[in-house]
């Protein structure tokens, strides 16, 4: 998948959950936002209420697109036989998508009305969601290749040499403004940090970071380097840059990582197993949408 493609990738995923959000707000706001004990005379009641035709339709399609987004990357992720269809990025951006519009879907199902055992598996999906927010977070700072696999020190610090030699070769840089770049991230003196430090650190180092690339921005403008090649030379700066940050953070967020799959899987598997009881009660009682 090109860059172009990955980004109209995304740009569809975007784009259809935002289309699915406008479409549920323009045709139910006026339902939605009727106090629950007078929704029984809104004229959309028949169609929006969660066992109505649109309200149950809304339900069904957000649980299968939930069931559908765990199963597909699990499944892509575990199963050997698998795991060379694609790429486990694009699989996790699939997952992602699914897992987000999938439970505003489900939530638009409830009419906001919670309750019973069901409210069991809605905060769960609630956490699960809130969860996997927190990890996509943690997941993009630990360095990964393009099939998503874990780069090791090592590899990170040949990784930032590339980007040195690219520097060097490409724009031919006095080595000055080389060592400027360098001392930006100097990537042998970077100091791991703890989990108290974290917060600070990250919100310092963007302060701190687009302060150092603002100085190098005016020097490379003072040395009458080419508007295009300034940028693509912060660009690259600030490639250099993210892998310093990381480097940082390396061990703390693999612990987070690790911690935060102990957290998301049992809300994960509470939520699926109340859905499939709920789904079953459902249809026990007859409640079938259109089949």
């Amino acid at each position: 998948m090109t860059k172009i493609q990955h980004n109209l990738y995304i740009s569809f995923f975007v784009i259809t959950g935002i289309i699915a959000l406008v479409s549920i707000l323009y045709f139910g706001f006026d339902y939605y936002s009727t106090p629950i004990e007078e929704r029984f005379f809104n004229s959309a009641h028949t169609e929006l209420k969660p066992n109505g035709i649109i309200g149950h339709g809304l339900g069904i399609i957000g649980s299968l697109m939930m069931l559908l987004g765990v199963a597909t990357y699990m499944i892509r992720k575990r199963i050997k036989k698998f795991t060379r269809i694609g790429v486990l990025k694009h699989w996790l951006e699939f997952h992602i998508f699914l897992c987000s519009v999938g439970p505003m879907l489900v939530l638009f199902h409830t009419a906001f009305k919670f309750g019973g055992i069901v409210a069991i598996s809605f905060w769960s999906m609630v956490a699960v969601v809130a969860s996997g927010v927190i990890g996509r977070f943690i997941y993009i700072q630990i360095p990964r290749t393009i099939q998503g696999s874990e780069l090791s020190l090592t590899e990170i610090k040949q990784e930032n040499q590339a980007y040195t030699n690219k520097l060097r070769s490409d724009y031919k840089l006095s080595e000055s403004i080389i060592s400027e770049v360098e001392n930006i991230v100097n990537i042998e003196h970077i100091k791991e940090i703890n989990f108290k430090q974290l917060i600070p650190f990250y919100f310092k180092e963007l302060f701190n970071n687009r302060k150092k690339l603002g100085n190098l921005k005016s020097n490379l403008s003072a040395g009458n380097v080419n508007h295009e090649n300034i940028n693509s030379i912060l660009k690259i700066s600030r490639k250099k840059i993210l892998l310093a940050r990381r480097i940082s953070m390396l061990r703390i967020m693999q612990k987070l990582f690790k911690y935060w799959h102990v957290a998301h899987l049992p809300f994960a598997i509470v939520m699926l197993v109340i859905m499939l009881v709920h789904v079953g009660v459902a249809i026990a009682f007859g409640y079938t949408w259109i089949f």
